[in-house]
């Protein structure tokens, strides 16, 4: 990366990156599953930290706070990276959070709904 013929490649360019996927369609139903699974594994994750937090009967509004915060960082915190090392628009990475943003809401509202009354 320091020797001069790469250092002068790069500055000629154009510089990118690839993904390569499979050949064929993509698999739809695999990849559902693979983002309901990820759902499930954020809510975990929120469950835990809400439960160890939280006692029964707490307010909606203490359950939204930790919960939604648990699930924006699982849903989010990621997408940075893809413009900070993979030169993706921040347009995009800021598409990508405001969606993470909806979904955290959505999990911290349900949490907020099912939560525990008090024992």
């Amino acid at each position: 990366m320091k020797s001069a013929e790469v250092v002068e490649k790069l500055k000629r360019g154009p510089v990118g990156l690839m993904t390569v996927l499979p050949s064929g369609p993509p698999a739809m139903g695999r990849n559902l599953v693979l983002w309901f699974s990820y759902c499930i594994v954020i809510g975990i994750f929120a469950a835990y930290l809400a439960g160890r937090t939280l006692a029964p009967g707490a307010a909606f509004l203490e359950v939204f706070r930790v919960a939604g915060t648990v699930a924006f960082l699982g849903y989010g915190a990621a997408h940075a990276q893809e413009s900070i090392w993979a030169g993706r628009s921040w347009v995009v990475t800021f598409k990508h959070v405001f969606d993470s943003l909806v979904y955290a809401v959505l999990t911290a509202g349900i949490f907020g709904w099912l939560w525990p009354k008090s024992l």
